[in-house]
């Protein structure tokens, strides 16, 4: 038998959230003057009351519906005592977590005390009880199952949040992935039109050169300088997509060797500008080694490409740290001012023209993508018109 919370609470039911929504208490009594009792008693238009006349309807109801907040359940009860009756409840996964308060006439208080405890019981009072603290005792335990019910729903949302964002995870994975294939194949297929172009120019210029005026040599001119930068620009492209394509391995690689090739390298350059290079002693790391060739080669390239009246310096130091190794590469080029400081790593994001530093300005954005592929990070440092320290971190192993 279901006692219904009394009319006119159903506007308040309506605005009422889930985990306040009624919360069920089983009562379980064969006297249904005890019964009656109990329900005067927790007459409350947040509870729903279902009343059950024997242990044997209690299981019963429990096995249909086991969303009880608490059960106030009689002990001396025929065919299956209150104690009996807890014992079964407690075998089952789904109700072995629902509190017990048993209500007893019996006066053997301490014998019967330790046996409900045993039996499973929360708490044990004798009849007559006293409501205010019959109802203290169920508002503590119906309190409580409303902050499960409220954890659970939120670990249910939480769930479902993870779900999302891993589904959202693998799509962008998968985004990421299908922009760098096409990026690579777009690239690659957009070289063979360009050595087309470049090349008809080219024999148009051996050909007719001697017939064109002035201004139509000019206009072949900045057709060819720009098939050029079209080609540069789509082979920094390529080295960006194949950053990821790459079998990245992990090797022990030496980063004074490294540095060696890259020296070798940027050879004309250093020879150009008169450059002097400060390099301490680097350490090996596990990394990939053409990845570690781009990396170097970019930095130190920078250093010698914005360089400023002064003879460049540049300073290449590592330092072991708690987990990492902090790398640098100074300069007392140019500088950067503080606002571009983020900037300067975004793809194709250039802060001085062609003329005065050509270039497609996808260096440093192949630096961040290279230093994140080996979990570290990279940022600069500088004073405009003064230097560039550029620091990257690459976890150690062993």
């Amino acid at each position: 038998m279901e006692v219904l919370p009394k009319q006119g609470t159903w506007n308040n039911r309506q605005t009422m959230t889930e985990t306040e929504q009624m919360v069920k208490i089983l009562l379980v009594d064969d006297r249904k003057e005890n019964l009656l009792s109990l329900s005067l008693t927790l007459a409350n238009e947040h509870y729903t009351l279902v009343e059950a006349n024997s242990g044997r309807d209690a299981l019963k109801i429990l096995l249909k519906e086991q969303d009880f907040a608490i059960i106030l359940m009689d002990v001396q009860m025929p065919v299956l005592n209150g104690f009996e009756t807890a014992e079964l409840i407690r075998q089952s996964e789904k109700l072995k977590y629902i509190p017990i308060i048993f209500l007893t006439a019996d006066n053997k208080t301490t014998e019967n005390v330790f046996k409900g405890y045993k039996a499973g019981a929360v708490d044990y009072m004798l009849k007559p009880y006293i409501p205010e603290i019959l109802k203290a005792k169920v508002e503590v335990f119906v309190d409580l199952y409303r902050k499960n019910q409220e954890l659970r729903i939120q670990g249910e949302h939480l769930k479902m949040l993870n779900i999302q964002l891993e589904q959202r995870s693998n799509d962008l994975m998968r985004n990421v992935q299908e922009l760098e294939k096409f990026a690579y194949v777009a690239s690659h297929d957009l070289q063979e039109p360009l050595r087309t172009i470049t090349s008809y120019i080219q024999l148009l210029q051996k050909k007719f050169g001697t017939q064109l005026d002035a201004e139509a040599i000019e206009f072949m001119e900045f057709v060819v300088s720009g098939s050029r930068r079209m080609k540069t620009l789509i082979n920094d492209l390529l080295e960006y997509s194949r950053i990821n394509r790459v079998d990245s391995a992990l090797e022990t690689v030496n980063c004074n060797v490294i540095l060696a090739e890259v020296l070798q390298n940027l050879n004309d350059s250093i020879k150009d500008s008169q450059a002097t290079l400060e390099i301490d002693e680097l350490p090996s790391v596990k990394a990939n080694r053409l990845h570690m060739v781009q990396l170097f080669q970019n930095l130190i390239g920078n250093s010698i490409k914005f360089r400023s009246d002064r003879t460049p310096v540049i300073k290449v130091t590592a330092k072991k740290q708690a987990d990492h190794y902090l790398f640098s590469v100074e300069d007392n080029g140019i500088g950067i001012k503080k606002e571009y400081s983020t900037k300067i790593f975004e793809i194709f994001q250039r802060l001085h023209s062609m003329q005065h530093y050509p270039g497609t300005g996808i260096g440093l954005a192949i630096c961040l993508k290279i230093v994140q592929r080996f979990g570290g990070e990279i940022w600069m440092e500088s004073e405009y018109g003064k230097g560039t320290t550029f620091f990257f971190t690459i976890r150690h192993y062993g």
